[in-house]
């Protein structure tokens, strides 16, 4: 089940709002039940039997805090090695045994290939539930005794397959304590709409322009067919994860639950640094807060500061996919960050804005090549044919028919990357009561029209998934 769905949005939403509001507020306990029950189910639909898996990840993850915040160190550092080998096992098993074996076998050596079904979402669950324990044992939570809570931390549905990665510490208050009420349940609902909208519109359109480039053989691509193929992958996406995380953040203010922010225009940009800080934003600080730090950050000698930086990036390369060019991805940005850090960051400040956005950009857009291809061979030939080293076999007009064909998403997709919401809504504010007015009503009026507009496309469209959901 997705959020954009039928299924979802005319048959699990409705009949979960009801039920849940029904139960009066003073019975916290019955609502996380319903919540819970509700999230569980949410899982089953997609996952069938796995959702076995998401419950012995609650279940390894709650004993795992129990003992990590014991007062007995040895028994707390257990606590954070069993939670760890057993999320982590699980994790590396499902998601890269696989990839293991084949790489040992392209090698030369006969080894069985396990074909493994990957769960959804298992990379989001596990961090998830690794930074409870973790930040228990830190003491940065409090030992949570109610398993119930937990399960809920873990396995609820709004942000479950495919993020933000939300902390513990972020929601701990509001599984016991939080409060619904009318305008942030109306402020989630804006926010659904728009990411749902960001979806069915956008990032569905330059999916279209995007799958029917890269399927094509690499090396008969001309140039200008490439770039168009590269820029929609670069829109698809940025507006499809985004829309996933505006939509989780939209349904946890409907329930009373406020996710911190995943993206913050990462477009905009002016250095591959300043992309990172606003792009997964909670991917980006996990990695920060669990690995870089504890690795000794930046307070080290250079050499193991440029290793901390390698380890967080070839694991953010991992995490995100069980093949080479995953690898390459995040090696590659591994390069750039320290170059920016040591080489030629300080040379890059006195450039204009204009071209240190330009050097960001093609930097990010040359990333999803690798990121998009099925393998270092198609992303080779790809890279190849944007930069001339093609037969150019496909010179038969395809370049300006994807422009003029979905020249109003192109035009739309130009406009979203941009903070124009964010620059109206600082403007119309200070035109005093009046400007006030006009920002509260207008997005919620224009969400209306932006359901509308999604339900036509869900109605008259096909199914396309998520792409956060494979990881």
């Amino acid at each position: 089940m997705v959020f954009s769905s039928l299924v979802f949005l005319l048959g699990f939403l409705p009949a979960l709002l009801l039920v849940y509001f029904l139960i009066p507020a003073r019975f916290r306990g019955l609502r996380n039940l319903v919540l819970l029950g509700a999230s569980l189910f949410f899982y089953w639909w997609g996952a069938s039997k796995l959702v076995l898996l998401m419950v012995l990840s609650i279940l390894v993850n709650y004993l795992g805090g129990l003992l990590a915040g014991q007062a007995d160190r040895r028994l707390a550092r257990f606590g954070v090695i069993f939670a760890s080998a057993v999320g982590l096992g699980l994790l590396g098993w499902f998601k890269y045994a696989g990839f293991l074996a084949q790489t040992i076998h392209n090698l030369g050596f006969a080894v069985p290939i396990p074909q493994v079904t990957l769960p959804i979402g298992i990379s989001f669950f596990t961090f998830q539930g690794l930074s409870y324990v973790i930040d228990v044992y830190r003491g940065d939570a409090p030992i949570q005794k109610n398993p119930l809570n937990v399960a809920l931390y873990v396995a609820l549905f709004p942000q479950l397959v495919a993020g933000p990665i939300v902390r513990y510490t972020t929601v701990m208050a509001e599984i016991a304590h939080r409060e619904e009420n009318l305008p942030e349940f109306a402020a989630g609902v804006t926010r659904f709409c728009f990411g749902l909208a960001k979806k069915m519109v956008l990032a569905n359109s330059m999916g279209q322009i995007a799958d029917g480039i890269f399927n094509q053989t690499a090396a008969n691509l001309d140039p200008g067919l490439a770039w168009v193929g590269a820029l929609a992958y670069t829109f698809q996406i940025y507006f499809d994860f985004s829309a996933y995380s505006d939509m989780a953040i939209g349904l946890g203010h409907m329930f009373g639950f406020r996710f911190l922010e995943n993206f913050n225009y990462p477009y905009i940009s002016r250095s591959v640094t300043e992309f990172w800080r606003r792009w997964h934003i909670s991917l980006s600080t996990w990695f920060r807060d669990y690995v870089y730090i504890p690795l000794g950050g930046n307070r080290c000698s250079r050499l193991k500061h440029m290793r901390n930086i390698f380890v967080v990036w070839l694991l953010t390369g991992l995490w995100h996919g069980a093949a080479w060019t995953f690898v390459l991805w995040g090696l590659w940005f591994c390069l750039l960050l320290l170059g920016e850090k040591f080489l030629w960051g300080k040379y890059l400040e006195k450039l204009p804005s204009l071209i240190r956005w330009a050097y960001a950009m093609f930097a990010v857009i040359l990333s999803w090549v690798l990121f998009r291809s099925v393998d270092l061979g198609q992303a080779w030939a790809y890279l190849g044919a944007m930069f001339g080293q093609t037969t150019g076999l496909a010179q038969d007009g395809q370049a300006l028919y994807y422009l003029l064909q979905f020249w109003p998403e192109w035009a739309l997709a130009l406009i979203a990357f941009l903070p124009v919401k964010r620059w109206a809504q600082s403007w119309l504010e200070a035109r005093g009561s009046a400007g006030q007015a006009v920002a509260l009503w207008v997005p919620r009026v224009l969400a209306l029209g932006l359901l509308a507009l999604s339900y036509l496309e869900l109605v008259t469209g096909s199914f396309n998934p998520f792409i956060y959901f494979q990881f």
